[in-house]
């Protein structure tokens, strides 16, 4: 990762480790921040940390706990652990930064 700056463009090429669905960006101590980008549907499951999205680009619906609430470029969105939660109709360019942080739970 550069010092300084990591374009949406170059983290679309970071590999993805296997069994993983998102490049790691960076881990330390209790937070890890990752870049994901799914296609055609988001099969995520429920996590084990709190987590923060933030979204690098195109437009969807995020779903949490049943609650459905549209996005777009540069809206933050949250994800309490075990929070059953993942994307929905989002559109081909949809990529996010994902924060997870705090003690797992």
């Amino acid at each position: 990762m550069p010092e300084t700056i990591l374009t949406v463009a170059a983290a679309r090429t970071l590999p993805i480790p296997e069994g993983r669905r998102s490049a790691e960006i960076l881990r330390k101590a209790d937070v890890e921040i990752r870049f994901y980008a799914p296609q055609g549907h988001d099969p995520q499951t429920p996590h084990d940390q709190d987590e923060f999205y933030v979204v690098a680009a195109g437009t969807g619906k995020f779903r949490v706990d049943g609650r459905v609430t549209p996005f777009g470029p540069g809206d933050l969105l949250f994800a309490a652990a075990h929070a059953e939660h993942r994307f929905e109709d989002f559109s081909d360019d949809f990529a996010v930064w994902v924060l997870f942080y705090g003690p797992r739970k």
